[in-house]
């Protein structure tokens, strides 16, 4: 794989929504197929629907991880895009909160580990060390929306990585309680968020983001699952991720090893040989 795709491929796993576009309609997790999902609730009379949203915003929000900073090594990615091949290679990533997101690619050859790509992020700046190919790029943060067609920013990026929810809105136009969950559809702007939260420890467990526009067709599901709670804060390891468009393309995220608010460097150094793109 040339590294601009692998670049693009790790932006979409790593911040795990990136990429998602629309379909025209929303699964429901009782396999019914609608646009809004049919908000049911019984035995309930009298039910203060604004009580009850707020109560799903206050679940969504409950396991937010902050933290000022955040390290993660051996993270495994695996990925499979339909083509026959079925890649894998180990990210590590480092963050300070609303200032420096640093993550490296690496991939093992003939049992080595080599690394492809060094990508350091601000909140106004993107720089690519691309060590296959010898070269340095240089982008605003505003890069991160043309190549993924979205209203992407560093908050967002942060979002992503930490496993926070990202363009749910308080717009819940429908929801649905089961025995042990609760899922809700919200409508912003751009997209439709439908999210599923377990209701006995508010742990998020599946999102599926569509575009409000129909007639795109491309969407977005991710499953959050394997939550540890460390230092107070509860974090999902694994998480299963599917992109469809005109192809399909499914990855898997292990999150082996991984800290909270210890202090981390965020080194980038750039060889003088290097071309700048």
């Amino acid at each position: 794989m040339k590294a601009f795709q692998l670049y693009i491929l790790v932006i979409n796993a790593i911040v795990v929504f990136a990429s998602c576009r629309s379909t025209k309609k929303i699964t429901t997790a009782m396999g019914k197929t609608d646009t809004i999902p049919t908000v049911i609730i019984n035995n309930v009379p009298k039910v203060d629907s604004a009580a009850l949203k707020m109560g799903i915003l206050k679940k969504v929000q409950a396991n937010k991880v902050e933290c000022s900073w955040f390290a993660a090594t051996k993270i495994k990615a695996d990925y499979d895009d339909n083509s026959g091949d079925n890649n894998n290679f180990n990210v590590s990533i480092r963050l300070r909160k609303d200032s420096v997101i640093w993550v490296s690619l690496t991939k093992k050859v003939l049992g080595i580990d080599f690394e492809g790509l060094r990508i350091l992020a601000t909140k106004d700046s993107v720089k690519i060390l691309n060590k296959q190919d010898k070269e340095i790029k240089y982008r605003s943060i505003a890069y991160l929306q043309e190549i993924t067609k979205l209203p992407f920013d560093f908050s967002t990026l942060q979002d992503l990585i930490l496993g926070n929810p990202i363009f749910f809105t308080d717009n819940i136009v429908s929801y649905k309680y089961y025995e042990d969950k609760v899922q809700a559809l919200s409508i912003g702007n751009l997209f439709k968020h439908l999210i599923t939260v377990d209701t006995t420890n508010n742990n998020i467990l599946h999102n599926k983001l569509d575009d409000v526009d129909i007639t795109k067709n491309r969407t977005c599901d991710i499953t959050f699952s394997n939550y540890e709670n460390k230092n107070s804060r509860i974090f999902s390891t694994d998480r299963n991720i599917t992109v469809t468009e005109k192809s399909k393309l499914d990855i898997h995220l292990n999150f082996k090893q991984y800290s909270f608010n210890e202090p981390q460097t965020f080194p980038f150094t750039i060889p003088k040989s290097y071309t700048v793109k």
